[in-house]
């Protein structure tokens, strides 16, 4: 378990901060001093109000830039970590045990190991790296329950000056680092060099001094072969586990940072392929797994409801098929669920195996609609939403999961408005975790974005609002940039960004419009990159519309994005999508930029945008919303005295008087597709220039 609490503040003018015993500081009162450390002041204090023991690590930041840096991982000036208080620590325990000259019990080692392995997983999971991990760090809460605390900023942890005395000045609590560290780069194999040197430590206590462990450490840094005789030694003098000790710590202890094993081969090493016993959780990531052909009967037929103690099982001999971790699930024996696919049910029933749910989703995938109940089934989303909350540590669940649920969304949510609300915030929640948790795994990554789009654009008005603004305060925005820029390579990275971008607009709440700047840009070099793609084209255009209704293109991006949009109409006229979106984001531009306008009519190569609009309208005459997009386009574009003769001159006075006789009523009146909820209008005219009103001047124009 993870330990350590932040509690960090920047004293104010001429406040000395916790540095001497008896001095108060806010809530808490120095007690004593510990020995110090290179990086700072290590306190026992006391808070005054609950009398509770902690201890204040104080580090002073070498200058207002450090501080700065430090303040995004920590705290500022003075970083104050507080942390529980415990007289004992893995330190206590093996030096009590070295002075006695006595084995340290193979149970409660491998039950305490469990858990600092777990702790480290996790943490590695989330790709944070401890960088002081020692025995003096692992606490012990209890006498068989350990956390592990005081882990270091990078930034800190990076300084050379203070480093320099943490590695020379104070070697036998400093002798714990990787040979790496030394020289200022830290890894997750850092912190599996450290736990090597405290499971050596905790394996050679009843055998070697304080003085001889310490030099062993620092020598395994030059030479490894020292540990083939700590090893011999150790099973000559029959300490427990020997044998997976001899095995674990030749690989955890290497040299080279590339050549050491990760913290899930330690796990597979003493807990899997040893005969080590623990009942923390990571370690149920690597158990034994269920026979796939077990799974597989399962998943046929009627197995799983034999097994289900909410049907009435009173068949003793099969009891200890049961799950053994039946408290986690959420789903309570006295709730009853509509009846579920034959998959589902086992996925409730084995909600522990992961193995067994990645087969069960997959079996699912497969299942004709009528029998997973389409078009909609809340409850089986719900099954597997739980499902990754359960198991958001394995990627292949995080995969099937997303796959499953755009799967049933996708044919769903269009068809059962009503239903919507039951399952969206949870599918946001649970895909989000995924993404942060994965946030570089790219199949994952465009299954979520493609969950996302789905979910924002099917909530209600308020709702959406809602949604949408949660995920740009969660960063959204800036990682779709991001990865747009850095995965140009990924054709379903950009599609299915630019279709999360699209339905996080689409409300017209901004949070920040600061890095929508860099939107035309990115989508110039996508469009680049797919020049005959039309899908990415109508994605594209999608975002243009909603940008320029927003106001997010500059002035000086208006003459590249009227071109995106006119070679975009050119390439895919008969995707209707693509067709209305650009002649809406055309006109939006168009009204508030005659540079726009002149970039619309002018002859480039191609033909103008002018002979574009023609043959648009003679593609799609009989489908008023695309002949209302274009019309409106030709009111903006006749709002320019400059811009009237070109369209004279382009005989668009024949195809303007057709479009009055057929669409007046649609032309003069209704401009709904040029607004959504939330966004202000794109097609209004410009002042003292109505629809109709421009349609006339054009007829009228000599």
């Amino acid at each position: 378990m993870l330990g350590p609490e932040s509690d960090g503040r920047r004293p104010t003018q001429g406040e000395r901060g916790p540095g001497y015993p008896g001095e108060p500081m806010d809530k808490y009162q120095v007690l004593y001093q510990l020995n110090p450390g290179a990086l700072g002041v290590n306190l026992v204090v006391e808070e005054m109000e609950t009398k509770v023991k902690r201890v204040i690590k104080q580090v002073e930041c070498m200058d207002d830039h450090q501080a700065s840096q430090a303040l995004e991982e920590i705290s500022s000036l003075y970083l104050c970590l507080v942390m529980e208080f415990n007289k004992l620590s893995f330190q206590e325990v093996i030096e009590d045990k070295r002075k006695a000259k006595e084995i340290i019990d193979s149970k409660w080692m491998q039950n305490v190991l469990g858990q600092v392995l777990d702790a480290l997983e996790y943490l590695h999971h989330l790709d944070i790296i401890h960088r002081n991990l020692k025995p003096s760090n692992i606490i012990l809460v209890s006498s068989d329950h350990c956390k592990l605390q005081d882990l270091s900023s990078n930034v800190l942890m990076t300084n050379k000056a203070k480093w320099n005395i943490r590695a020379e000045e104070d070697p036998f609590h400093k002798s714990w680092m990787a040979p790496e560290a030394l020289n200022f780069s830290f890894s997750q194999k850092s912190d599996i060099w450290s736990l090597g040197c405290i499971i050596l430590d905790m394996t050679s206590c009843s055998f070697m001094d304080s003085t001889e462990a310490m030099y062993l450490r620092k020598s395994l840094r030059q030479s490894p072969g020292s540990l083939e005789t700590v090893l011999k030694t150790m099973e000559e003098k029959q300490i427990p586990d020997a044998e997976t000790f001899g095995n674990l710590l030749p690989g955890m202890l290497q040299i080279d940072p590339s050549d050491r094993i990760t913290i899930k081969d330690v796990v597979h090493i003493t807990f899997l392929s040893g005969s080590f016993k623990s009942s923390c959780i990571s370690l149920t990531l690597y158990r034994e797994t269920v026979p796939a052909s077990i799974t597989d009967m399962l998943l046929e037929g009627n197995v799983a409801s034999i097994l289900d103690p909410r049907r009435g099982c009173t068949h003793s001999s099969q009891a200890s098929v049961v799950p053994r971790d039946r408290a986690l699930r959420p789903w309570s024996s006295e709730r009853s669920l509509p009846c579920l696919p034959v998959p589902a049910e086992v996925m409730q029933n084995f909600s522990g195996w992961p193995e067994v749910q990645f087969r069960a989703m997959k079996r699912l995938l497969k299942m004709p609609a009528d029998q997973l109940g389409l078009p909609w089934r809340p409850e089986l989303v719900e099954v597997v939403v739980t499902t990754m909350q359960l198991h958001d540590r394995v990627l292949d669940i995080q995969l099937c999961a997303c796959s499953l649920l755009l799967h049933l969304l996708g044919q769903a949510m269009v068809h059962h408005p009503e239903a919507k609300a039951l399952c969206n915030q949870a599918i946001t929640s649970a895909v989000l975790s995924a993404l942060w948790s994965y946030p570089e795994e790219e199949s994952l990554l465009v299954l979520v974005y493609s969950l996302l789009a789905i979910t924002t654009t099917q909530e209600s008005q308020s709702e959406s609002e809602s949604v949408s603004e949660e995920l740009q305060n969660a960063g959204l925005l800036e990682h779709i940039l991001e990865h747009l820029n850095s995965s140009l390579e990924s054709r379903d990275v950009c599609v299915s960004g630019l279709g999360l971008l699209w339905a996080l607009l689409l409300d017209g709440i901004i949070v920040n419009k600061a890095p929508l700047e860099k939107v035309p840009d990115l989508i110039s070099q996508v469009l680049a990159t797919y020049p005959a793609d039309g899908e990415m084209a109508e994605a594209s255009c999608g975002v243009f519309w909603l940008l320029s209704l927003l106001g997010c293109i500059k002035e000086q991006q208006f003459e590249q994005v009227v071109a995106l949009l006119l070679q975009s109409i050119r390439l895919c006229q008969n995707r209707v999508l693509l067709v209305n979106n650009a002649y809406r984001g055309l006109a939006s531009l168009v009204e508030v930029s005659e540079l726009a306008a002149f970039k619309v009519v002018v002859q480039e190569e191609g033909g103008s945008g002018l002979s574009l609009i023609k043959e648009t309208y003679q593609l799609h005459k009989d489908d008023p919303e695309v002949v209302e997009n274009v019309g409106m386009l030709l009111v903006h574009l006749a709002s320019y005295e400059e811009i009237l003769p070109e369209l004279v001159s382009s005989s668009m006075k024949a195809l303007v008087q057709e479009i009055k006789e057929r669409f007046t009523s649609s032309l003069v009146s209704d401009r709904s597709a040029f607004s959504k909820p939330g966004l202000p209008p794109g097609g209004s005219p410009q002042p003292g220039c109505t629809a109709s009103g421009g349609l006339e001047q054009m007829i009228a124009w000599n």
